[in-house]
């Protein structure tokens, strides 16, 4: 067997894998985070775009701008397709913490999958998690834009729409003209700038895209509010995580006030008729719903990165990883409850913020207005969770020498990793300022999906590896609750629409290149011996 071809499934011993984070050449992370703090970790994690955003479309469907396909509507039934979610999450969860409690590194997903299914399976998933956190936040950064920019508006700030707005977006054809191209829609403008036909008839949004500059006929859109978020958030995951912390904490405990705030009032303004039709897709809307609301759990696997700033990672990391995801579960399952009790559920097609829209519409602009400012602070700690968690594996990535050493730099004075923090927010602002939100939530679903059916995978194969190896947390029934992640899991993902997946085996096929390009030649083979 060819060297290289024996060292991609080579696996990487536990032992080795703790040895490695030690010995690092680099200077170590601060130990400061307890089970507190990582609970309102997840939590600041999990509760962001989804809630804020996604509900809206599982509850009305919706239309993929880029492709013109329909998702069905869920209905109040997508209170079902949030209990099914959590379910499968919970699962997930419940491995999570098997594995951050015994290894208590940062790597997440990939670290666990090096100890279990070797490098390139290892790759695959460390590449694949950057859907999670650094795509993901790209859909946060815009999500945070949207509600920002209407909140200055509800203060007379007005922004120059061109700077809140994507070229994509802001080139959206009238509803009479779909399936258009993007040349046939730069041609269109052009007619309609000669004003040859009616642009206002032409474009979604006419005014917007006639007053944004253009650069070879095709108007500038930036969303500059994404941009500034998301370059102040690079700054203070620079600063510390300590500093990092306690800014999530203070966000958190706000967000779910406010959520709490929005159950209770809004609990007394829910119309029993509008429960009915409950299921209008029956199964295919609630599990079309499910799928994308699945974006409203993803965060609570980012507590696993925090590992080793952890005092005491054995045991907190899974009181972590569970407590989050349960506090989650309980407000969403009742936000849900009440937002579609509040309206019939086609009250919410097309609508980004459905949280404000629904007490809007009830004529009650004051909550509304509440609402968005506390929108703004909740997106903000998901946003500085997900950019926390990134650069932690890419600095594991380059201790195993699959990432150049530069990745892997800690800044000597806040003991954070500098470099991949830049590096990261760097990847954030550019397709923030740029792209729209539509495919990037689907996308990043099927990432996490991916990462958790290897999870769920890997702790059977460890089970079976490893059965003396310390863990100070176990699944209980391990075989039946790790094939269960697998089957949810899969479940969801089939629930995504074909061009999600197609996007999918890009985004893989990339990754392998670069591995094979790279990473196979720069692995350190070292770190691999001694695996059984």
């Amino acid at each position: 067997m060819h060297p290289i071809f024996k060292q991609m499934f080579q696996v990487k011993s536990l032992e080795n894998i703790l040895a490695s984070s030690e010995t690092s050449d680099h200077p170590k992370l601060k130990k400061t985070l307890g089970a507190w703090d990582l609970a309102l970790l997840g939590v600041g994690a999990i509760i962001g775009a989804g809630i804020l955003s996604a509900l809206g479309t599982g509850l009305a469907g919706g239309l993929d701008t880029t492709f013109g396909l329909t998702r069905p509507a869920a209905g109040p039934s997508l209170i079902i397709s949030f209990a099914i979610t959590a379910i499968a999450c919970g699962f997930t969860a419940l491995c999570y913490a098997e594995f951050a409690s015994m290894i208590p590194v940062s790597g997440s997903a990939y670290t666990y999958t090096y100890a279990t299914m070797g490098q390139l399976m290892a790759w695959i998933i460390g590449w694949d998690l950057l859907l999670e956190y650094a795509v993901s936040n790209v859909a946060i950064a815009i999500s945070w834009g949207s509600y920002m920019d209407n909140l200055l508006q509800s203060f007379g700030l007005i922004i120059p729409r061109w700077l809140c707005i994507d070229s994509r977006t802001m080139l959206t054809t009238a509803e009479s003209l779909p399936g258009i191209t993007f040349a046939d829609k730069i041609d269109l403008l052009s007619q309609a700038k000669a004003g040859i036909i009616s642009g206002s008839d032409t474009f979604k949004y006419w005014d917007i895209v006639n007053a944004a500059p253009t650069i070879q006929n095709i108007p500038i859109g930036i969303n500059i509010l994404a941009i500034f978020i998301t370059f102040l958030i690079t700054l203070l995951c620079i600063w510390g995580v300590r500093e990092s912390v306690r800014t999530n904490n203070i966000l958190v405990a706000i967000k779910v006030i406010l959520l709490l705030f929005v159950i209770g009032i809004g609990s007394f303004h829910v119309q029993a008729v509008n429960y009915s039709p409950f299921a209008p897709n029956g199964w295919g809307g609630i599990q079309a719903g499910a799928a994308i609301i699945f974006f409203a759990f993803i965060g609570f696997d980012a507590v696993s990165t925090t590992a080793e700033e952890c005092r005491d990672p054995g045991r907190d990391l899974p009181r972590g990883i569970i407590g989050s995801l349960i506090i989650c579960t309980v407000i969403y399952i009742g936000v849900c409850a009440v937002i579609a009790g509040m309206l019939p559920y086609t009250s919410y097609h097309g609508v980004a913020d459905p949280i404000a829209h629904a007490f809007t519409a009830i004529g009650m602009p004051k909550i509304s207005a509440l609402i968005s400012v506390g929108a703004v602070i909740a997106l903000g700690g998901a946003l500085l969770v997900f950019q926390m968690a990134q650069p932690r594996i890419f600095m594991v990535m380059s201790r195993d020498g699959l990432l150049p050493s530069w990745f892997g730099v800690i800044h000597p004075k806040y003991r954070t990793p500098f470099n991949s923090t830049l590096l990261t927010g760097f990847a954030v602002i550019l397709p923030a300022g740029l792209m729209n939100i539509d495919e990037i939530i689907e996308l990043t679903n099927i990432g996490t999906l991916f990462a958790f059916i290897l999870v769920c995978s890997g702790i059977m194969v460890l089970r079976i590896q490893r059965p003396e190896a310390e863990r100070k947390f176990r699944v209980p029934y391990i075989w039946l609750v790790a094939p269960l992640g697998i089957i949810f899991c899969l479940w969801l993902a089939w629930g995504l629409p074909t061009q999600t997946w197609e996007r999918f085996f890009i985004w893989l096929a990339i990754g392998l290149g670069l591995y094979f390009v790279y990473g196979v030649h720069h692995a350190r083979s070292a770190h691999l011996k001694g695996t059984q």
